[in-house]
């Protein structure tokens, strides 16, 4: 018995992070091309930036923004600096906006968070595609058409663009981590989207129907990904766009990566519970089976299957089975290079072979910090609700 769980969950591990691209890479070879997507009419779109203290990158993303290829009469430009309290609503009223386009920049003192911005805004976008991108991210010229063509498919309720990390010395642990990790990701994104659908979005850069837009719950933590999930409720689905993508900086050293991991773990974990309707594949068919692999199993499963595989390959290489001695030399090994990585990242020694099992324990370390961050905030929910009852 004791054999039998150590494999089931070296088979969740190998499964979640091998096995299931593995699998979507023989389906997609054998059975899929890519799609020939025709030309439409370009429809009018509505581009929302919520950017919150980010004077340092405000001029350049609408400068950016303002030079797309798209339209001039089409385009429509939203950004909203709610809560901001350097000067980055000042620089964006400031922007020269080239004739044709429509420009707005809305305003508030008080900051409720990015969702309630957008919650804010999006009863007054009036075009049938709204596109939502980060402010620190840049776009390719060609995005907003690499998006919108996907449209013409009548089952396509949402498009998903494609994140690049981009910076300055690839050799820093965050980037070559990072980087690696999003090829990767993204690779599984357009098999994904081959095969049915995408899971989710990234924030980075992503569009939906504005018809098929809904208010999600005030305290969602990666409203992107939940956004365009709800469009699945809907009977519609997710495209990739890769040819539509955001670049982005990496972050500045694993320590902020870690923090952001941390957030993206407890808004995975959240939304999975909260979308645990759309894992019935009697209803959802084939996209039941691509959230669980995707991404239930990374926000769940997986990252507590690797102390579980370690600890219980220890007790069984006592056994001296050369098989359970060999895993045992290889996972000590492995964590050998991600100490390796953490040293050599805090001493700025450049080896890119030890910071990539280095990232790989950091993004599934933060799935146990991201729970304990969600039960914390849970339990201030709570105390909260007690102390209102209280008060009445």
């Amino acid at each position: 018995m004791l054999e039998l769980f150590f494999w089931l969950n070296v088979f969740i591990v190998v499964y979640t992070y091998v096995g299931y691209g593995l699998i979507l890479l023989v389906l997609n070879t054998l059975f899929f091309r890519k799609n020939q997507l025709t030309k439409i009419k370009n429809p009018e779109v509505s581009i929302l930036i919520a950017a919150y203290n980010e004077e340092d990158w405000i001029v350049e993303k609408i400068n950016n923004t303002l030079s797309l290829d798209y339209p001039a009469e089409l385009l429509k430009v939203i950004v909203i600096t709610d809560g901001s309290t350097d000067k980055t609503f000042q620089k964006a009223k400031s922007c020269t906006v080239p004739a044709g386009i429509s420009f707005e920049v809305y305003h508030q003192p008080e900051r409720k968070g990015k969702l309630a911005a957008i919650e804010r805004i999006m009863p007054l976008v009036k075009t049938p595609v709204a596109i939502f991108t980060d402010a620190n991210t840049v776009l390719n010229r060609q995005a907003i058409r690499q998006l919108v063509c996907h449209y013409n498919h009548p089952k396509v309720g949402a498009v998903a663009g494609e994140k690049r990390v981009s910076s300055a010395n690839k050799d820093e642990a965050s980037s070559a981590g990072e980087g690696i990790y999003w090829k990767y990701e993204s690779l599984l994104k357009r098999w994904d989207a081959n095969l049915y659908s995408a899971v989710g979005a990234a924030g980075e850069l992503f569009s939906i129907r504005t018809a098929l837009y809904e208010s999600i719950p005030a305290d969602t933590l990666i409203e992107d990904f939940y956004l365009t999930m709800t469009v699945l409720r809907k009977g519609y689905r997710i495209a990739y766009a890769a040819d539509a993508y955001a670049s982005e900086g990496a972050s500045a050293s694993v320590g902020e990566e870690l923090k952001r991991k941390i957030r993206i773990a407890a808004g995975g974990i959240q939304a999975s519970w909260r979308l645990r309707d759309l894992l019935n594949p009697f209803r959802y068919g084939v996209f039941s089976w691509q959230f669980f692999s995707h991404k239930v199993l990374r926000w769940t499963l997986a990252p507590l299957a690797l102390p579980i595989v370690f600890l219980l390959n220890l007790f069984l290489a006592f056994s001296m089975n050369p098989w359970y001695v060999s895993l045992f030399i290889l996972q000590i090994l492995f964590y050998l290079l991600a100490l390796l990585g953490w040293i050599f990242e805090k001493k700025q020694i450049k080896i890119k072979a030890f910071f990539i099992p280095y990232y790989f324990c950091v993004m599934n370390f933060s799935v146990f910090l991201g729970f304990a961050r969600l039960l914390k905030n849970q339990q201030t929910v709570l105390w909260e609700k007690a102390e209102r009852k209280r008060n009445q």
